[in-house]
């Protein structure tokens, strides 16, 4: 891959991570509203005009809305700043009105904001007139052409596409079920937060969107199973665990109760094989047990904290736990034991590795 090519991947994964960002806290100020109203006033929320129950209901439902929107706006601010922004809402909100859904808010999003850098680089305005190019022309401009492309040629297929995906989805019955699962589960293990991980919280995220809340469980017990299986490991085999390792659990097992993966990186990284095997097979049994179980999560974070506003919260804690002592047992096999000369490995810092450059994300 040439550097061009490589420098453009990363600039679109940063566009597409600026929305997911913007998204992320509408998502979980909505979803815990929709939530809470349920759990005060039942299944049946809707049907109690009025009430407390029902008003929660209502602003988590409006502020789901606005979802789509958003992350358009805000892929277009990315790459265009502020001219894309009004632009960027509107297509989104389009993308709401023809059904494209979460897909669509994406593609829309990058159409509207890669048709105003091409609109500024080819549009010249006198000078006495520049000062409309950011507040009108650029806005307008890129907003009928988007908008036009987005409704006709664009948004159809992402429509057929939304649809495929959310009937393949509902349409899965049984073993099926079970596999999906364990692919969703496995994706959301096997890197601690990395790229793989990503992908698989974009597709939940954007399922969460098309009220599918099953993969967004899947991402809670994956992004949990690693901190807690490891912790349990270490109880059952406590000679197969370094000094570094040991302080690095006492970090790790709080941040996996808030959904933080990413604390069992510095254990994974001395054994990465047993480590990462045993992680991801245990995800990939909870995972595939959470679908076919029929648990839904309404909010994309919030860890352990926010179980108890899931539809089936202790069918989630079961499969968490199932998880959790798979992962636990197997890596306590697996696992060998610590020899002198590991401990005096983990006493010298690695050359150029400063613990201050290791950071932790929520997305």
């Amino acid at each position: 891959m040439s550097d061009n090519k490589r420098q453009y991947g990363q600039e679109i994964k940063g566009h597409l991570l600026t929305g997911i960002s913007w998204m992320i806290p509408l998502i979980v100020a909505a979803g815990i509203c929709i939530a809470l109203g349920q759990v005060i006033g039942g299944p049946d929320v809707g049907k109690h005009t009025g009430t407390l129950a029902w008003m929660l209901n209502q602003i988590g439902g409006w502020g789901m809305g606005l979802i789509v929107p958003l992350i358009s706006a805000a892929i277009a601010y990315s790459i265009a700043d502020r001219p894309g922004f009004a632009p960027g809402l509107i297509v989104g909100f389009i993308c709401g009105q023809i059904g494209t859904g979460f897909i669509g808010g994406i593609f829309g999003g990058f159409l509207v904001g890669y048709t105003v850098l091409l609109l500024r680089r080819t549009i010249r305005l006198p000078k006495s007139m520049q000062g409309l190019m950011p507040i009108m022309v650029l806005p307008v401009l890129s907003t009928v052409i988007a908008g036009l492309l987005m409704m006709t040629f664009i948004g159809q297929p992402i429509v057929w596409l939304q649809k495929a995906l959310i009937a393949l989805l509902e349409s899965m019955q049984g073993g099926s079920k079970f596999v999906m699962g364990a692919i969703l589960g496995a994706m959301a293990t096997f890197d601690f937060g990395g790229p793989v991980n990503k992908t698989m919280s974009l597709f939940a995220d954007g399922m969460l969107v098309d009220g599918i809340y099953g993969p967004e469980a899947v991402k809670f017990v994956g992004s949990m199973i690693p901190p807690f299986g490891i912790t349990l490991s270490y109880l059952l085999s406590r000679n197969k665990y370094t000094k570094a390792e040991k302080e690095a659990l006492k970090a790790a097992f709080p941040m996996g109760i808030c959904m933080i993966t990413e604390g069992v990186i510095p254990i994974a990284a001395r054994d990465l094989f047993r480590v990462v095997g045993s992680c991801v097979v245990a995800s990939a049994i909870a995972g595939g047990l959470i679908m076919v179980w029929g648990v839904g999560a309404p909010v994309p974070h919030g860890g352990m904290f926010v179980v108890p506003l899931f539809n089936k919260p202790w069918l989630f804690c079961l499969a968490l736990g199932i998880g959790t002592t798979v992962c636990g047992v197997m890596l306590s096999v697996l696992k060998k034991p610590v020899t002198q000369a590991d401990e005096e490995f983990d006493d010298v810092e690695a050359p150029g590795v400063r613990d201050e450059e290791i950071k932790f994300t929520l997305e």
